[in-house]
């Protein structure tokens, strides 16, 4: 629908397969079955990932184009190595292939054979959601054979579509932990829209407005707990400055207990506030989401060879990340991108926005922690000086005191002077102080480090090194977050 900020989900298919096949005809058909069996629910885009070797793979791939289904081809080597697998006429096959997947990547550029084989085999495992295999039940005839990436995907109970080679028989493995719909997308994608925008139905477009729909959900939905908690400090402080107060001047008025108990229960149902938004957070899932949206589109059409936050081991994130990677693939399939072109927009509507954004930050926040330190050392010190004059006095009677500056310097401030001082310290712990100047610093010399490095990159390998590198950084204080709220949810 046009309009829309919904994203598409999409399933992926692997394929683990013996090379000799006695049956091409009765595994090709078995294929097609499971395959049509996975695609009958049209609401679920379903993609494949698999190997390009002779038997098998080739078969799986062939009819995974043949139903209009893209393919990505996964190497274990670079073809002038992989090639050395095949005779001439089968290599010939192989490419013509090779030229239909909609994406290729090579998962090892050296080392030993087998283990490449065995990465390939692991690396398609990894990347899919449900696992064919034609597998004989035999033991791997190889390091990287089929029964070794069956018994892979099972240790991490990934569903299973098992074929026997010879009798054709098919048996379905750990599909209880299949879930046709992921639930982060879902509540995503059900998040209210943020208002008009442009109708565009093209994928930039499309992560632009669903960008903007989960970046307003977190800026709203975004709990006060710095707030919350400093008004429960606050509160404690003011009920002992008043009990304090009663007790050093005689003050006994008939509000001053009530007083005392509204102070105490606001502090009490500030921190009962903070418990029950920490507990039912959904702010921090909005912001993820958003920041990987922004990432996604500050790096539209950059010749990417995977996803860009394919590293990332969140389940809750790995829809969401293959989404936004598939889009940006195919809205910008055909494009040649140019470099110099990227590289300047990508400084500047990148790295410069957010080295402002982050010095903007630090200036706001060191202001903020030496006002805070400087209350905590003048409330000490007043302390130390007035708990001394009181010593002094109480042991030496070296002077006739008032009774008000005795009851204001002697009984009052030593109580209510290290209160605030420690409230002071509190603020600063509280709003985090130390470790976002610090951070805002790192960040302010990372971006700024990345802005001049970013100018003498000349090829995509590393200038796509170099995005990751700073994406990561970028993101690296909501993942931070993410994962305290989640350790919050789980122990609630």
């Amino acid at each position: 629908m046009a309009g829309s900020s919904a994203l598409p989900q999409f399933h992926v298919v692997g394929f683990t397969g013996h090379r000799r096949l006695p049956d091409e005809e009765l595994v090709r058909a078995r294929i097609a079955e499971a395959l049509a069996s996975l695609r009958s629910d049209g609401h679920v885009e379903w993609l494949a990932v698999s190997s390009a070797a002779i038997g098998g793979d080739v078969l799986f791939a062939n009819e995974v184009l043949s139903l209009g289904m893209e393919w990505e081809a996964l190497l274990p080597l670079p073809a002038i190595d992989f090639r050395k697998d095949f005779s001439e006429e089968e290599w010939q096959l192989v490419q013509n292939l090779l030229t239909q997947s909609s994406a290729l990547r090579v998962v090892a550029q050296e080392g030993n054979r087998e283990e490449a084989y065995l990465d390939c085999g692991i690396e398609t495992v990894n990347a899919c959601d449900v696992l064919i295999a034609i597998w004989d039940g035999e033991p791997a005839r190889g390091r990287g054979g089929t029964a070794d990436i069956v018994t892979f995907a099972r240790e991490l109970s990934r569903p299973l579509i098992v074929i026997d080679p010879v009798k054709g028989e098919v048996r379905r493995e750990n599909f209880e932990h299949f879930k046709d719909r992921d639930p982060e997308l879902g509540f995503l994608n059900a998040l209210p829209e943020a208002g008009a925008g442009t109708e565009a139905n093209n994928g930039r477009s499309l992560v632009d407005r669903f960008m903007a729909k989960t970046d307003r959900a977190a800026s709203a939905g975004a709990p006060k707990f710095r707030l919350l908690t400093a008004a429960a400090v606050l509160l404690h402080v003011a009920a002992t400055v008043v009990a304090t107060a009663g007790l050093a001047f005689h003050w006994h008025p008939i509000g001053l207990p009530w007083a005392k108990l509204l102070f105490v229960l606001g502090a009490f149902f500030s921190a009962m506030a903070i418990r029950h938004l920490r507990a039912q957070d959904t702010w921090v899932r909005c912001r993820l989401a958003a920041e990987l949206a922004r990432a996604i589109k500050a790096t539209w059409g950059m010749s990417r060879r995977t996803a860009l936050f394919e590293d990332i081991d969140l389940p809750e994130t790995r829809h969401l990340v293959r989404s936004l990677h598939i889009l940006h693939l195919r809205d910008t399939r055909g494009e040649r991108p140019n470099l110099d072109t990227f590289r300047q927009h990508y400084r500047i509507n990148r790295i410069e926005d957010q080295l402002i954004y982050y010095r903007r930050r630090l200036a706001k926040a060191e202001p903020q922690l030496s006002r805070l330190r400087m209350g905590f050392s003048l409330s000490t010190l007043l302390a130390i000086a007035a708990t001394a004059m009181y010593a002094i006095q109480h042991t030496f009677h070296l002077a006739e005191i008032s009774p008000v500056f005795e009851a204001v310097t002697f009984y009052f401030l030593p109580i209510v002077l290290p209160v605030v001082a420690a409230a002071f310290i509190s603020f600063i712990s509280i709003n985090d102080l130390h470790r976002r100047v610090a951070r805002y610093r790192e960040m302010c010399h990372l971006l700024e480090s990345a802005q001049k490095q970013i100018m003498v990159t000349h090829s995509w390998r590393s200038l796509e090194q170099l995005v990751r590198r700073t994406e990561r950084v970028l993101l690296q204080e909501v993942l931070e977050w993410h994962t305290l709220m989640s350790h919050l949810d789980a122990h609630h």
